[in-house]
């Protein structure tokens, strides 16, 4: 059978449920087939009516004696269908399912399984799963069941009764993987493993199915990343940038700071990519403020030594507003002119600037460069594929580098973007002091806001108040809106301090007049949404406050932090919350106590498991269906072993066929 065919390929039934099951992720055969259950239910033990007892999750089978609908007191219908074994009978209640006594007839033999419970003073099975025996093995019952990803109009049993019938359709055929990896790894074989997930015979087994096909997506993911970075390297040949050891010692020392070991690492990093006769493709990841602009301002200096033009695209104008001015102080110096595009400002449409600063403004038809050898591109994760591969294109093969400040696990970072080449910057500028961050509870709240008062005075320092919301929502009351709380701290808690109010809603030049503002140290604490999150400077800014804390990510709460501590001034991070979870309250703490983002991310990962709280989810980007990034052992095992395979790809035809299909429609390799 084509597992490659889309659902509307199929029989009937599939095609009128084609728009459902997209929903789900579920476009093709393949989908439906690799649709793995979320967890079980055992409903292995089987009993008889005499004995079972309440709290049991048991299978009973017997004949129907009696069927009926009836109404409740609240006008709902009541189902009650009753089945006797020989050993007794019982009465198995639905609600509001009144085609269940219309399918069924007096006679049939039921297979019925659930949790036994007392209803009106009887034992009885609430809304149980059901079959009718036939001659065929059951499905639903009497087995362990698989509990599916669900959606209006495909329930669990629905996908079981589809999955059962492509799973008949199976053969050997499907298989390929070596026989030396699967008896290295201990992997059942691919048609077992499918089998073994949906329907499994124990959980034990069900376990060893997921960890084959786990182990499978990982496994494909790095070769097919390893494929694409041999194509990238191949096909594509790129400008050759050279940089003597004096002129980089010469911009170097130019610098008002002097770089960190993990900066120093990855300029050597940038460098030898840059000398190569195919274009890089590098990441660079590090905390706000751990300073990834000047890695990216090296670049651009390195380019304009050989003749050539860069680009740096942000996701935000503040942002980009925030990188023009820092390109500006670092390269102007050296005769390197810098520009500036935004929706807001206009350039020539064939622009002569060495460098251009810009949003996805960059991207627009109109805007052209002659001479582009060198992109960086800021908080990559905020564009998508397309916008990163038209900026390319602006260009001949330029050189790329990506930065993000979003605090990725290691594991993960490998995992997702395995065809990149991965810096890091583990380090903080020198003289930098850690931020002291405390959980706040509510009853603390006014002894915080005087302290804050005394440290603006004090220091003549400044302060960040940030709100989740900018209005507040009916069904939300306990969440402070922006807005409203400007008013509140204006008029009752800071009736003594200027105070200005940044949100997304306004607009460009609005936002920038508030912060220059605030730079100017004509306002004391700024009131803003998450607008903040990323490309706000303040050096004199030393306090932050997040309130509604616990709605936040930890990798957003790490971020907001970082807009403070940009001196060698005591900063400080004060979370407000009024969660009373244990777990809630602990997630909060962690952020007392660990300062560097990964670590946090790592944290944040073995406490609430990957879901999307990395902001890695974007147009284009993979991720994992079936594999956990916490399962290290196995993502550094399938990582390990696809770089080993990939050496001798040519000697295993079926996995390089598997290849070849995955890298088949890549868009671009970043």
């Amino acid at each position: 059978m084509d597992f490659t065919q889309p659902i509307s390929a199929g029989d009937r039934s599939l095609k009128m449920y084609a728009t459902r099951l997209a929903k789900l992720g579920i476009v093709s055969l393949h989908d439906l087939l690799y649709h793995i259950p979320s967890r079980y239910e055992d409903y292995s033990l089987h009993s008889t009516i005499a004995q079972v007892q309440e709290g049991e999750l048991v299978t009973l089978q017997g004949q129907i004696t009696d069927l009926k609908n009836t109404y409740t007191r609240s006008h709902k219908t009541l189902q009650k269908v009753t089945i006797t074994d020989g050993t007794g009978s019982i009465t198995l209640h639905w609600f509001n399912q009144p085609y269940i006594v219309s399918n069924l007839t007096e006679g049939e033999t039921l297979s019925v399984s659930g949790r036994i419970e007392i209803f009106a003073q009887k034992k009885s099975l609430i809304a149980p799963e059901y079959e009718v025996v036939h001659n065929t093995p059951p499905l639903h019952t009497g087995r362990i069941i698989p509990i599916y990803p669900e959606t209006r109009g495909v329930s669990s049993k629905w996908l079981r009764r589809r999955i059962a019938h492509l799973l008949s359709e199976l053969d050997d055929q499907l298989e390929f993987m070596p026989d030396e990896i699967k008896q290295q790894h201990d992997l059942l074989d691919l048609s077992l493993s499918l089998r073994q997930i949906h329907f499994p015979n124990s959980l034990e087994l069900a376990e060893k199915a997921r960890r084959r096909l786990s182990f499978d997506e990982v496994f494909l993911l790095q070769l097919s990343a390893q494929e694409r970075k041999k194509q990238w390297r191949v096909q594509k040949k790129g400008k050759v940038l050279q940089i003597t050891k004096d002129q980089l010692d010469q911009f170097v020392t130019s610098l008002p700071f002097v770089l960190t070991g993990s900066q120093t690492q990855a300029v050597l990093d940038l460098v030898e990519d840059l000398e190569l006769d195919h274009p890089m493709n590098r990441l660079l990841q590090g905390d706000v403020g751990s300073g990834k602009t000047v890695i990216a301002a090296i670049g651009c200096y390195i380019a304009y030594l050989n003749g050539f033009q860069s680009a740096l695209m942000a996701p935000t104008e503040i942002l980009a507003q925030q990188h023009f001015s820092t390109l500006g102080t670092l390269l102007k110096p050296f005769g390197i002119q810098v520009g500036l595009l935004t929706s807001s400002t206009k350039l020539a449409r064939s622009t002569s600037y060495d460098v251009v600063v810009g949003t996805h403004a960059l991207v627009a038809q109109n805007i052209n460069f002659t001479r582009l050898a060198f992109i960086a591109i800021d908080e990559q994760q905020r564009f998508g594929v397309k916008q990163r591969g038209i900026l390319r294109e602006k260009g001949s093969n330029p050189h790329l580098l990506t930065m993000t400040a979003t605090p990725i696990p290691r594991t993960v970072a490998l995992t997702l973007y395995g065809e990149l080449d991965v810096s890091y910057l583990t380090e903080m500028p020198k003289g930098r002091k850690k931020i002291k961050t405390w959980l706040v509870p509510n009853e603390k709240r006014e002894g915080a806001y005087h302290w804050i008062r005394e440290q603006i005075r004090l220091h003549n320092s400044q302060a960040f108040i940030i709100c989740p919301f900018i209005e507040e929502s009916e069904n939300m009351q306990s969440v402070k809106a922006a807005r409203t709380e400007f008013e509140l701290l204006q008029t009752k808690i800071f009736p003594d301090l200027r105070l200005g109010l940044l949100h997304g809603k306004l607009k460009a030049k609005e936002k920038e007049e508030v912060l220059k503002t605030f730079h100017d140290r004509k306002l004391d604490i700024l009131v803003a949404t998450p607008v903040v999150e990323v490309g706000i400077d303040i050096p004199t800014a030393t306090i932050m406050l997040i309130e509604g804390s616990e709605r936040f990510g930890l990798a957003q709460l790490h971020q907001l932090r970082g807009r403070v501590g940009r001196n060698d001034m005591q900063s400080y991070c004060l979370l407000f919350t009024e969660a009373t979870s244990d777990s809630s309250l602990m997630r909060l703490k962690a952020m007392e106590t660990i300062s560097q983002g990964a670590a946090l991310a790592e944290y944040d990962l073995k406490l609430r498991g990957p879901g999307e709280m990395y902001g890695v989810r974007q147009s284009g980007t993979r991720t994992l269906k079936i594999a956990s990034f916490s399962d290290l052992k196995l993502l550094e095992e399938a990582k390990r072993t696809a770089i080993d395979v990939f050496k001798q790809l040519e000697n295993y035809p079926e996995l390089e066929k598997k290849v070849k299909e995955a890298t088949r429609d890549a868009v671009v390799p970043d």
